[in-house]
């Protein structure tokens, strides 16, 4: 089989050379650390980008397991031994092709991310779904610090909607509200609100920050752009492929961060919490509220990630000097 014959690019058609599943991904993984592309998208690390690419261009469940990693029999032998044909392969390295050349997101190219086990619909219209909120939703982390009287919840910079889905999923009781100031990232989270069937829980709202969101809301989550200038400066191009309407949080990363928590006492009910992603950026926080004293929240990625305020310790006074 040539290149040509199957329409394939024939730089790298020659680099997925395999017969068998295993085989395939071991060249796959070869592939994409050879070409230098970032991750971040949904995997951290080279063999399970190509283990999802692979999957996902054959139609597989993405928890095949492909590796015997040490299995004694067939049974327990995953699916490395697995024939791959020659129009198997060529469709492969198509989208292998497609990843190294565009260095889009593989999200991007799939239409399709994973958040805590929950498929979302995703495209350039709207950042790739990897909020550590999402953690915290799911294992329950943020019900102690809700009232018994929490219904309405805000998921404000909802991008593609995938926090105000888990939320509608996870608390069955609350109206959920998912809002962006980009019609784009609407459109995408309104696809996402369909797909789990939740149009009568999810409203969708654009807004400029809490500027059409009067409330009073009993929780806000908040994903913001906080991406500090020179940060931005170094993304590779995976993430210069996301919009930078969602990335950029000015010269350091507060921009809208500042103008969120000078207004969500107005917006929030009297027990009411706010729960906020910063990223890398806690050094940045810190200097630029030093006066508060937020609860920081255990995630996958640490306790620097992502911060927790009542409303009340939004309404203290600065501490004096």
């Amino acid at each position: 089989m040539s290149a040509a014959d199957q329409n394939v690019p024939a730089a790298t058609l020659p680099a997925l050379q395999g017969e068998t599943l295993g085989a395939l991904l071991d060249a796959a993984t070869r592939l994409l650390e050879a070409a230098g592309v970032a991750f971040g998208h949904g995997t951290t690390n080279a063999r399970d980008e190509a283990a999802w690419l692979i999957l996902w261009s054959l139609g597989l469940p993405l928890d095949t397991p492909i590796t015997d990693d040490g299995a004694e029999d067939a049974a327990e032998n995953g699916m490395a031994n697995r024939p791959i044909t020659p129009a198997e392969l060529a469709q492969v390295a198509t989208l292998f092709d497609a990843r190294i050349r565009t260095r889009k997101p593989a999200a991007y190219l799939t239409h399709e991310a994973w958040l805590m086990g929950v498929p979302f619909y995703v495209d350039e219209r709207a950042i790739v779904p990897r909020s550590f909120i999402a953690e915290l939703l799911v294992d329950g982390s943020l019900d102690v610090f809700l009232s018994a009287d929490t219904r309405q919840v805000l998921d404000l910079c909802t991008g593609n909607g995938s926090l105000a889905v888990l939320a509608a999923l996870v608390w069955p009781e609350v109206a959920v509200t998912a809002a962006d100031i980009s019609p784009e990232a609407l459109e995408v989270a309104r696809i996402n609100v369909a797909k789990h069937g939740l149009q009568e829980r999810i409203r969708l709202q654009r807004s400029d920050g809490l500027a059409e969101l009067p409330g009073p809301w009993d929780l806000i989550l908040c994903n913001p752009p906080y991406v500090n200038a020179a940060s931005m400066a170094q993304l590779p191009p995976e993430y210069r492929a996301e919009p930078a309407l969602a990335l950029a949080g000015g010269a350091d990363g507060m921009d809208f961060v500042r103008r969120l928590l000078a207004d969500a006492p107005a917006h929030l009910s009297r027990h009411g919490v706010l729960v906020l992603e910063i990223g890398n950026e806690r050094a940045h926080f810190e200097a630029a509220f030093p006066q508060l004293q937020p609860i920081w929240l255990e995630t996958s990625a640490g306790a620097d990630q992502v911060l927790l305020l009542m409303r009340d310790a939004l309404l203290a006074p600065p501490a004096s000097a």
